[in-house]
């Protein structure tokens, strides 16, 4: 199970030629290992954490490589304006790096200066098809783990708990008291030991609400927050004139999945976390115009992702713990669009095969392995 080098190493090598490179994702997801281990990555590393590097930054005493890295740069208010000022400077070969814990696409403070100056990327933590992992046992400790470098590699379910801890209160206490103008953090704390428990649900902000005894815009705001800082994403419902599908309410998933204490929400969110990877890696490489969404119509039929290109659904994806017979929801989005790939698949049953009407049945790690 070895690993040579993160997925994202041979596009941002590539793009460095081009532009300006910003590699975005959570925090130890790998961003500093990675960009360390590109030629000069070492040497011409700088991060905005450290006071030392960050007196150099603000001096402009950069370091003599061909290569900058600056990590956490976004922390500075000006960032984007003093990147527009190395960059329109550059000397030749000059290649800059930019990593960050947050959206690097939303940390603009007043409009984007550097607009056709960079390449963004995300990236996101281990999968299936990035460990090449080939049997259901593999998945299961992926399951157990979670995909963040660190804790998987140790191989300890023990310090897999005590390091997702430690992770929930150093994104609260330090990037969100770094990135975002809240209060009252208490709160925000106790709503993140809540979602965990919605996870996979149509998210009712009212009802949160009501659980912590907040105004509702407060809770969405908190939500944004939380999005933004690469602790969660959330996915709207696929809707097409033919299916009467609802229109506005969104489901949430866990960068860390391992916050998930019900077997079968963990599941479906390493599933929707493989199926996002994929997705955004399509979208930041390729340019292509790919979404995952999920759907759920007024009858309560529900497929749990849907991953669309413009507007056609071009994979339906259902998710069961152990072998079940396919899902009602599934068959009826089939037929609505049969030349759509349709899969169930399953995280500990042994079922495999395929349905009169196209509908692919079969352990998780055979279609997770192809998201590559």
């Amino acid at each position: 199970m070895a690993l040579h080098g993160r997925y994202l190493l041979p596009q941002v090598k590539k793009d460095l030629t081009r532009k300006m490179v910003f590699v975005s994702g959570p925090r130890q997801v790998g961003k500093t290992t990675m960009a360390r281990a590109l030629p000069g990555g070492k040497t011409g590393y700088l991060t905005w954490d450290d006071a030392e590097d960050r007196e150099r930054i603000l001096r402009q005493q950069l370091p003599s490589s061909t290569l900058w890295i600056f990590d956490e740069l976004h922390k500075y208010r000006q960032w984007r304006n003093y990147l527009k000022g190395l960059y329109d400077k550059r000397r030749a070969r000059q290649r800059i790096l930019v990593t960050g814990s947050g959206r690097l696409d939303f940390y603009r403070f007043g409009g984007d200066s550097l607009q056709g100056r960079y390449h963004l990327l995300r990236l996101h933590p281990l999968s299936v098809a990035e460990l090449r992992l080939k049997s259901q046992a593999d998945l299961g400790d992926l399951l157990t783990l979670g995909g963040f470098p660190e804790p998987f590699w140790r191989s300890s379910e023990v310090e897999a708990r005590r390091w997702s801890r430690d992770y929930r209160t150093r994104l609260i206490r330090e990037d969100v008291a770094d990135l975002e103008r809240l209060n009252d953090l208490g709160h925000l704390e106790l709503l993140m030991l809540r979602l965990p428990d919605l996870t996979g649900s149509p998210l009712s902000i009212n009802a949160v609400r009501e659980d912590l005894q907040v105004a509702h815009k407060t809770v969405a705001n908190w939500l944004d927050v939380l999005e933004r800082l690469y602790a969660i994403f959330r996915l709207s419902p696929f809707g097409a004139p033919r299916i009467r599908a609802v229109k506005k309410e969104q489901k949430h998933y866990h960068w860390d999945w391992t916050l998930v204490q019900a077997p079968g929400a963990r599941f479906e969110n390493l599933v929707a976390s493989h199926l996002l990877k994929w997705v955004h890696f399509r979208q930041d490489t390729e340019g292509r115009d790919v979404d995952l969404r999920y759907f759920r119509d007024h009858d309560r039929r529900e497929v749990d992702f849907v991953v669309v290109e413009g507007r056609t659904p071009v994979l339906m994806v259902e998710c069961k713990l152990d072998d079940a017979p396919v899902d009602p929801g599934l068959r009826y989005l089939k037929t609505r669009f049969p030349a759509c790939d349709a899969w169930q698949i399953h995280a500990k049953g042994t079922k495999d095969y395929q349905t009169a009407e196209g509908i692919r049945v079969a352990p998780a790690v055979t279609l997770l392995e192809t998201l590559a």
